[in-house]
Parts: C-alpha cells; structure tokens; sequence
C-alpha cells in the first residue's frame, strides 16, 4: 500500500505537503505563489483528484514555518527549484505534472528548462517563462505592472505594510480576488515573519546571476494567462512561444483576475486535465 507524504526534507529545512488525491494516481505537483500557500488548490485539486490524480501541494520556503531561512540570499530561484526537485524526487515514480501559479509558475518554468527528467508536463498560470517576462521590461509596460516588486527591495517597511489587514485586502480583493478567498489570505498575513519570508523571494532576485539562463522548454507546456490580471501584460505572455521547443499551448482566460485558481478553479482544472491527459 502506498503512503501519504506529508513532509519533505532539504537542508535541514521542513516542508509541509498536502497530499491528496487517489492514492496510486499519476501525480501532479502544485505550487503556489506570492503572497498565498497551499491552500490556494483546494478548489482546484478536488477536480484532479475525481479524473484519477494525486495531487502534492507544498508550502514553499518561507511558507512552511520549518522552511524560513531568515537570510534572502537563502531564497533564490535556483534553491527554490531544488526545494521542489526534492519533492518529486521523494513521489512514487520520481516524475510529475508541474503545475503552477505566480512564483510557482517561475519555479515551475525554470524547473522543467533544468530537470526535464523530473517532468512530465508544465502549466504555467498567470506568469509566463522567466526571459519572455524579463523582456517585457524593456517592450512594453510591464515595468509599471512590476513597480511593487522593486517596492519591495526595501527593508522591513513592505512587510510592516502587508501585514496590516486594509492594506493586504487592498493588494487582494482590490486586484480581483474573491472575498472568501481574501478573508484567507489576509489571516495568514498577520504573521509578519511569515509575510517577510515571502518577500524575500522577490529580495533575492538581485542576487541571483543576470547571466545563467533559463533555457528552453522541452517538455509539453500550456500556458494559462487572464487578460484582467493587474500584474501580468500580455507582452510576455505573448513572446513566451519563443522559449518553448516542445508542444506548447496558450490559453486566455477572459475578464478574469490575476488569481485564476481563486477565481476560476473549474476552468483551471478542465485545462490542466486536458493538458496532462493529451501528454500523459
């Protein structure tokens, strides 16, 4: 019989999984992004777990309490793929669908460029492949979109900011999210350390080498954008093809926010359940 997982270990760090699903079933792995944590599937893996998926859904470092390293060089791209290469290296079988949403999509999308062994498929909802996003700095107005992310380069005011429940209502259910979903979200907020654990993704993007690259995707990938999120154009969206060698395919999602799995879990699902099911 097999076993649930409930934790992984890397490092010394503690990771908490949500593993559900059918317990033989081929596994998809879901990662979250800013500022949310596993919880964020559980509108969406119920649809995966009735076509016959296990569902992984970790809290990511900073999300997990026994996973906050308190320096931000500790919170690196490269750490974070690892963080979830470990993962899947720990399912039965060793390999996964991949899917994921914000700065899980990143993670998502340079994990499969690196660890295509590690990877079935990828979906990437909301944030396209890391070079087509970069560049979209210089094509288009994703810089103003990203103004929070250099926002958030300085120290402890953004946290202090965050964790106060108008503002955080204001980032959340100001964007498009739904209200329950905020009421979530917000709680968890509160806890500065954790909100501090979670910026320090962005606060180690300037640490990180401009010069090792992604690569590109060889593994089948879809793409999942809406075309109301607030903090992704579609300039990136739209160059992303360029970075794909693999089958790759795009879908819109129209007058739907950035936060697709909160708003749209059903159609989120049935294009993840396509996906994996043409490529499993």
């Amino acid at each position: 019989m097999g076993e649930r997982i409930t934790t992984v270990e890397r490092n010394g760090l503690r990771f908490g999984i949500r593993d559900d699903g059918p317990i033989h079933g081929d596994p998809i792995v879901l990662l979250h992004g800013f500022p949310q944590d596993s919880r964020v599937w559980e509108a969406v893996a119920p649809h995966l777990h009735a076509a016959g998926y296990r569902t992984f859904a970790p809290d990511q470092r900073g999300y997990s309490p026994d996973a906050r390293p308190p320096r931000r060089r500790d919170y690196g791209l490269d750490l974070l793929v690892d963080d979830v290469a470990a993962l899947i290296e720990s399912v039965p079988g060793g390999r996964a669908h991949v899917v994921g949403h914000d700065w899980g999509a990143a993670v998502a999308w340079v994990l499969a460029a690196h660890r295509p062994d590690l990877v079935r498929t990828v979906t990437a909802v909301s944030v396209p492949h890391p070079t087509a996003f970069m560049r979209s700095f210089f094509t288009s107005g994703q810089l103003l979109r990203s103004w929070y992310m250099l926002a958030f380069q300085l120290p402890w005011i953004p946290e202090t900011l965050l964790s106060r429940e108008k503002v955080a209502r204001l980032l959340l259910h100001g964007t498009g999210q739904p209200s329950a979903a905020t009421d979530r979200d917000v709680a968890r907020l509160k806890d500065r350390a954790a909100v501090r654990a979670g910026i320090n993704w962005y606060r180690a993007v300037p640490l990180s080498n401009p010069k090792s690259p992604f690569g590109k995707i060889t593994v089948p990938a879809l793409m999942v954008w809406s075309d109301d999120d607030a903090a992704i154009g579609s300039a990136g969206v739209d160059a992303t093809a360029r970075y794909v060698s693999g089958p790759y395919r795009r879908e819109t999602l129209v007058g739907t926010s950035h936060w697709i799995p909160d708003e749209e879990p059903e159609k989120l699902a049935r294009s993840i359940l396509e996906h994996v099911a043409a490529h499993g």
